[in-house]
């Protein structure tokens, strides 16, 4: 089966087309602005590429945040319009700290596991999951001094592209692993939709928002 994932949430503009479970073309480009109008110029030059068309597909899955809030409207907006223009097609989101968590592997995880988001403001966005990776609560938006007095005495891994800021200074934690990201892997990305969509667990997409827009008048 041939599946589509795509992010725009962050500062990067992620596509590919997995075979299965195999990725077979990926178009990834660090951008902070202009997410929207690219995407949809490599999915097309994608497809066209391997000769498919939207109805070759079988599963789309898209990153639903958090993350920039023109990015992630962007994204789950594009994969909303492909299941209407192909209802046959299956959709579903996965938002980040999912894909995030899905990078740690057995050996790596720790008592608490940490997905730390950046959000470019003073906070961070953070969800928690035990050493089984299930989550311990919902996703939020926590201060630093916030997300240290709940880790304190407990074995912690961290992952997420908002830990190099978060260990900028000490932070006195029992660190098991640190993984410094700068955006979600695409493959962990298609590897929890492929899951999903198998355990007949799919989620249509939903934007995951934190936080009100940030947006001001010119």
């Amino acid at each position: 089966m041939f599946t589509l994932v795509f992010d725009t949430t962050a500062n990067f503009c992620s596509v590919a087309l997995f075979e299965d479970l195999k990725k077979i073309e990926c178009f990834e480009q660090e951008m902070d602005f202009g997410q929207a109008e690219k995407l949809m110029v490599e999915i097309d030059n994608i497809l066209k590429k391997h000769n498919l068309s939207f109805n070759d597909l079988s599963l789309v899955v898209v990153c639903t945040g958090p993350g920039s809030f023109t990015g992630v409207r962007s994204s789950v907006s594009a994969a909303r319009a492909f299941k209407l223009a192909c209802p046959d097609i299956c959709v579903t989101g996965v938002n980040a700290f999912d894909a995030y968590v899905a990078d740690v592997t057995p050996d790596e995880s720790a008592q608490i596991n940490a997905v730390i988001i950046e959000t470019k403001r003073e906070d961070f966005y953070v969800a928690y999951y035990d050493n089984c990776f299930n989550k311990l609560m919902p996703p939020t938006t926590a201060f630093y001094d916030d997300i240290i007095k709940f880790l304190s005495s407990k074995n912690v891994t961290l992952i997420g592209d908002g830990v190099e800021r978060f260990l900028s200074k000490p932070s006195g934690l029992s660190l098991h692993t640190i993984k410094m990201k700068q955006k979600i892997d695409i493959e962990k990305l298609a590897l929890v939709g492929i899951k999903r969509y198998a355990q007949k667990t799919t989620d249509f997409p939903k934007p995951l928002y934190l936080k009100a827009p940030d947006v001001c008048i010119k």
